[in-house]
């Protein structure tokens, strides 16, 4: 047996109108005449579909381009084709709109129908339309009409109680019913001339008006593992800094991804400080250092996770990263959850922004070590649309790395996002509290066919400095939220639980931040039952 899916030619009519006419033999055996799907193949031919065996033309679907607000949710099949004459197909339609999908009686046992229609899903992303949308007929109804109304029939076939042939397929292949029509199709007595409006959204479409210009799913991720060093100078940081920028850039990489408190070995000089008094000094490095990075950026064309610093802001001292865009824009974010070493050390207090970023690759998140040991800062970032969230890191030792890498890798996995964490190796003597580092930075996933067995798409040498490149699909994430194996986002009991961002008074804010005040460290994000 040989099986081939195709595009449908007008020298396949005889074998389309005697598959249609066995397909049909339950309501009088109706079929195309010649001229009309003639006129289909001319208008639309990449609209018709149908698959042959063994040479014969067994199962076709045929389709037109419709501007669906022009008929709305109300429509009947004559009006839709423009009484049968498909004078409503336009180029510029925004949904493929299914005129008809049969397969020969004697080949249902080989699910063709499911060929069709993937052949129509891949269609409408190639064209970046909306979506699928199809007047079904649901033939078992006559036999429970007496019974049931239409709305209650399709109930009962969802909780797979009742069996349709053309229901049961139509959700079996991802679509969902809009609507019950009446009097869709006059004289499909099996049906009761009810129809369901049947939609498949294209998860993939992107409205004119929102394209960006980076259309390319797979970003490349240039993560630097940092060696912990004594510089002469801050130009000599710098010099350090831009050679790798220069690396990730040649490498064409998207982002440029550095560690939490890169920086420290210039706080060398203030060795004989206290530390609290050392890492202030460090702080007024903070502004240049952030110019610096954005001056990177937009040189070597290529967006900057600048890692992490120290930052002074109205008395009171932040971990703060920045997200240096390649245009020349840049954003803040403050450390939400401060370790109790940098409260004991460095009498740090906690930033209160929680939400995603914007860049010409998409949403990102960012997190700064502690912060993605907290489950709920991870779910907030993802329900605001977070595709990669960059995780800089810093740790001493294996126990706390491995904290922060577990911790990385489950936020990836429940909230089918990406998670890239980079962190410092080496040692740094004469810098208190920062003079030994543990590090093994990675890449992580979701766990699902998608992706890496392990859900790791790469990870560096341990304690050794280097570059990791690692290309991400995050037209794979799309995948994985409307067919994942599992759909953790979609799958969560909101009915019991959610998680939601306070929006914290400016007053509440500053209260919280006290360098004393027990509650700096209170939690943003409430999970509410």
């Amino acid at each position: 047996m040989r099986i081939v899916s195709r595009n449908l030619k007008k020298s396949d009519y005889a074998d389309l109108k005697e598959a249609m006419i066995e397909s049909y033999s339950g309501i009088g055996g109706d079929y195309w005449e010649k001229n009309l799907i003639d006129k289909l193949v001319n208008i639309f031919p990449d609209g018709q579909f149908c698959v042959e065996v063994d040479d014969k033309v067994v199962a076709c679907a045929l389709a037109i381009r419709v501007k669906y607000a022009d008929f709305g949710d109300n429509h009947t099949f004559e009006e839709i084709t423009g009484e049968y004459t498909f004078d409503t197909h336009t180029n510029k339609g925004d949904w493929l709109y299914g005129i008809e999908v049969f397969v020969h009686p004697d080949y249902r046992d080989l699910r063709l129908g499911r060929r069709l229609y993937d052949a129509r899903k891949e269609l409408c992303e190639q064209l970046n339309l909306k979506g699928i949308l199809a007047g079904g007929r649901i033939p078992n109804y006559r036999k429970y009409a007496d019974e049931l109304s239409p709305r209650e029939f399709i109930t009962r076939v969802k909780q797979k109680d009742i069996y349709d042939p053309t229901l049961s397929f139509q959700l079996s292949n991802d679509f969902h019913v809009k609507k019950v029509l009446r009097g869709y199709l006059p004289g499909d007595t099996e049906s009761k001339e009810y129809a369901t409006l049947l939609e498949w959204n294209n998860i993939y479409y992107v409205a004119e008006k929102d394209r960006k210009p980076h259309t390319d799913s797979i970003i490349r991720l240039g993560v630097v593992q940092w060696q912990m060093r004594h510089f002469p100078d801050i130009q000599a940081f710098f010099d350090q800094v831009e050679f790798f920028t220069d690396v990730v850039s040649d490498y064409k990489a998207d982002f440029l991804v550095l560690p939490e408190f890169f920086n420290t070995p210039l706080m060398a000089q203030f060795k004989n400080m206290p530390e609290p008094q050392a890492i202030r000094e460090l702080a007024k490095y903070t502004e240049e250092v952030r110019e610096k990075m954005c001056s990177f950026a937009i040189s070597y064309n290529v967006n900057i996770i600048a890692g992490s610093m120290p930052l002074m802001d109205e008395g009171k001292l932040y971990n703060v990263s920045y997200l240096c865009r390649r245009d020349g824009s840049y954003e803040e974010y403050r450390k939400i959850h401060i370790t109790p070493n940098e409260v004991k050390f460095y009498g740090m207090v906690g930033g209160y922004d929680v939400k995603t970023y914007d860049t010409d690759c998409g949403k990102i998140g960012l997190m700064i070590c502690y912060d993605v040991e907290f489950p709920e800062l991870g779910r907030a970032l993802a329900a605001q649309g977070a595709q990669i969230i960059f995780v800089p890191f810093l740790t001493d030792t294996q126990n706390g790395y491995y904290r922060v890498r577990n911790c990385a890798q489950a936020r990836a996995i429940e909230n089918e996002c990406y998670v890239a964490i980079s962190g410092c190796v080496g040692n740094l003597p004469n810098v208190p509290n920062t003079d030994i580092h543990y590090a093994q930075s990675a890449v992580f996933t979701p766990s699902d066919f998608q992706f890496p067995n392990n859900a790791i798409k790469a990870e560096a040498t341990t304690n050794t400095e280097m570059v990791l490149f690692a290309d991400v699909d995050v037209s794979l994430l799309k995948e994985l939220h409307e067919y994942g194996s599992v759909q953790n986002l979609k799958d969560r009991r909101t009915d019991l639980y959610d998680v939601t961002v306070k929006r914290a008074s400016r007053r509440a804010a500053k209260k919280a931040s006290h360098d004393n005040d027990p509650e700096h460290n209170a939690p943003l994000i409430v999970v509410s039952e």
